[in-house]
């Protein structure tokens, strides 16, 4: 990884069985694959990486067989349902559903989160209960909402494919198959999901692009009244906040809470990072915004009351007050955040 990784290439080698003559004559044949770091092009000015990624290198098979699965729908129960089907690369790898919707539509909990710049990410999930990407990808596949199947089920499908079988030797020293292999390689995959080459980006590297009058307008609106909690260059702190947004109706649901059992997080939730926010409508942990003006008004007309309601709210009487012209410049400036390449 360019900037925080070392380089590396990592050759493996194994011995083969090419044939018997006799009990005790056996012929091996060495087979030597270069598996190379993939090249993530840390980008200037980001925040660290998960510390978890240094123990999962992205490398050329590894990344290869990652993006394999993540498109297979063979990890779900009745095959219909791959990683793909709900973070689309074409909506920054989210959906268009309010919450996802898994095999048989069986509806889950939550709205779908975009998957982008995950290596920086120091916690995964609305609720942040997942600390190690690799940890993420069984959640999936064994929820009964999403893909309902088993990671021996997936084993038992994919094993014998010489295709999975060729690329998890080459990917992790000649181990074949293994559950490991499955969440590391996805983990691999995603990590490479960078996005920073937005107009934002552009600009901000003086690559020749200019932010229109309402594009500037909308930035200084975003220094004054966002920036608190979308910080950094991810365009989110990572804190966990509770902004009085509308309540899912699913007795189930408790935002933070659900992971630390304090009730001071109960309706906190993982402040969204806002790059390519014009692709991942509807917006809000159960997709209760179908607009990003309607996240703005919500926003300037007040928020829901509540005892831990972030202290920004609080002081302002339940509200961020916004202008109908500070709108309209806000989204114009949050479009700058869209990174057609990436979605691309």
């Amino acid at each position: 990884m360019k900037n925080s990784l070392r380089n590396l290439s990592v050759i493996f080698c194994f011995l083969t069985l090419v044939s018997c003559s006799s009990d005790d004559d056996f012929s091996y044949e060495v087979v030597l694959y270069d598996n190379p770091e993939v090249d993530l092009n840390i980008p200037e000015g980001f925040p660290e990486i998960n510390s978890y990624a240094y123990n999962n290198i992205s490398t050329k098979y590894g990344v290869e067989l990652g993006k394999k699965l993540f498109n297979d729908k063979q990890l779900s129960a009745d095959n219909t349902i791959a990683c793909a089907s709900c973070h689309m690369q074409e909506n920054a790898f989210a959906d268009h559903n309010a919450i996802g919707i898994g095999i048989e539509g069986r509806v889950g909990l939550r709205n779908a989160p975009p998957i982008q710049n995950m290596i920086f990410m120091q916690a995964y999930n609305w609720d942040g209960n997942k600390l190690e990407l690799e940890e993420q990808p069984l959640v999936p596949i064994i929820t009964y909402e999403e893909m309902d199947s088993s990671i021996v089920e997936v084993i038992e499908k994919i094993e014998n494919d010489e295709e999975y079988v060729e690329l998890f030797i080459k990917a992790f020293n000649g181990e074949g198959v293994t559950a490991e292999g499955i969440y590391n390689s996805i983990a691999q995959y995603e990590y490479t999901l960078i996005s920073a080459n937005s107009k934002y980006d552009k600009v901000k590297r003086k690559e020749g692009e200019t932010f229109t009058e309402s594009e500037a307008l909308g930035y200084s609106v975003f220094q004054e009244k966002c920036m608190s909690c979308h910080n950094t260059e991810l365009f989110t702190d990572q804190s966990y906040r509770n902004i009085g947004f509308p309540v899912n109706p699913s007795t189930e649901e408790g935002g933070r809470s659900r992971v630390t059992g304090e009730l001071e997080d109960y309706l906190k939730f993982r402040v969204p990072s806002l790059r390519n926010i014009e692709y991942t409508a509807p917006y809000g942990s159960f997709g209760q915004f179908a607009s990003l003006k309607e996240v703005l008004d919500y926003l300037s007309n007040g928020v829901l009351e509540a005892d831990n309601l972030d202290s920004i709210l609080k002081e302002n009487n339940n509200k961020i007050p916004l202008t109908e012209v500070e709108k309209e410049n806000l989204i114009a400036f949050m479009k700058t955040l869209s990174d057609e390449e990436f979605i691309n």
